[in-house]
């Protein structure tokens, strides 16, 4: 017999983690249909370590594409959207936004693997000014410097698409075009704990492509559907080639905006983003069986536990770095990993 939720130890029975993921699998999936778990899947992340934002990342990326198999000849040819986390502007704080190394970097990485053309787009979860967010994240003189374009995905043209997950009740969602004519979309994250999310990595940096025109300020819209089942949904739709999580410097505490600075000293990237974001949060010393958002698409999008998943670069033994929690926070109760 095998679990709902991902395969128990053959031959040895259910352990109380394979108990307690079941039962946490059941109680998000209630109401929700389909979105039972599966067996769980393989994967490879790729952990590298970076002390500080002057470090050369672009070797460091294109070893970790390398290592996970991305060939010059799949990426020949494609465009790719870059999804920076540019939740809030604020000038000299390194620890709330992609930093603009990082997006630098990824550009320059997938151009010398052949890519047609390179482009960032995001849709800020908060302020409403394009420009103002992209000269005080710093991203602004990265974009000019490299003739890099960019979308400012809140006021996109967009096209409904159906709703591909079905954690959620919405029938569909609203895509930007910029989103749409992208061959490859890469998640270009912040490793931050979260407020109401418990943590923040490359799934829950989806929301800012969902236009603020029509979701709100701060994407009210995918809140009142449920934040963890939201991203499943839109993760299950937008389908995302590839995700860089920049630790290097993230954010601790109350996140994603009024937390501290945490350096963590890490890029972590992968093709799954469930095995990803499970790999950035035991970094973080967080158990991401207590991720809602991950415990629904662990076994249905990607894999998110550790026995399946292998790990590249780093050991995350040799790179664990406990973020701080905030007991006041609900969503931030019992995330710590044992």
């Amino acid at each position: 017999m095998s679990s709902p939720c991902g395969r128990p130890g053959e031959g040895r029975g259910w352990t109380r983690r394979d108990f307690v993921r079941a039962a946490a699998c059941g109680a998000l999936a209630a109401g929700t249909g389909l979105w039972s778990c599966s067996p769980q899947r393989r994967a490879e992340v790729f952990v590298a370590k970076a002390a500080t934002y002057s470090t050369d990342l672009v070797p460091l990326l294109l070893a970790g594409l390398r290592e996970l198999g991305i060939s010059p000849a799949e990426v020949a040819g494609k465009r790719i959207l870059l999804k920076p986390n540019l939740v809030e502007p604020r000038a000299g704080a390194e620890h709330i936004n992609t930093h603009p190394a990082v997006v630098r970097a990824a550009a320059e990485s997938f151009l010398k693997l052949g890519a047609t053309a390179v482009e960032v787009g995001e849709g800020s979860g908060h302020c409403r000014d394009p420009l103002r967010v992209l000269e005080e994240s710093g991203l602004a003189e990265v974009l000019y410097e490299d003739h890099i374009p960019y979308t400012d995905l809140n006021m996109d043209g967009w096209s409904e698409v159906p709703n591909a997950g079905s954690a959620t009740k919405l029938k569909g969602f609203a895509i930007p075009d910029a989103v749409r004519r992208a061959d490859w979309v890469v998640s270009v994250a912040k490793m931050k704990t979260h407020h109401w999310a418990g943590v923040t990595l490359s799934m829950k940096n989806l929301f800012g492509m969902m236009p603020g025109s029509l979701y709100g300020w701060p994407k009210n819209v995918l809140h009142v559907a449920g934040i963890h089942q939201s991203v499943a949904d839109i993760c299950a739709t937008v389908r995302p080639r590839f995700a860089i999580v920049d630790g290097i410097v993230g954010m601790e505490g109350d996140g994603p905006i009024m937390g501290g600075a945490k350096a963590a000293g890490v890029l972590v990237m992968g093709r799954d983003l469930p095995a990803v974001d499970a790999t950035a949060a035991r970094i973080m010393g967080i158990d991401p069986e207590r991720i809602g958002y991950l415990l629904l698409a662990g076994g249905r999008l990607g894999t998110t536990d550790a026995r399946s998943i292998a790990q590249r670069g780093e050991r995350i033994a040799d790179v664990v770095t406990p973020f701080a929690l905030v007991p006041g926070i609900p969503a931030h109760r019992g995330l710590r990993a044992g």
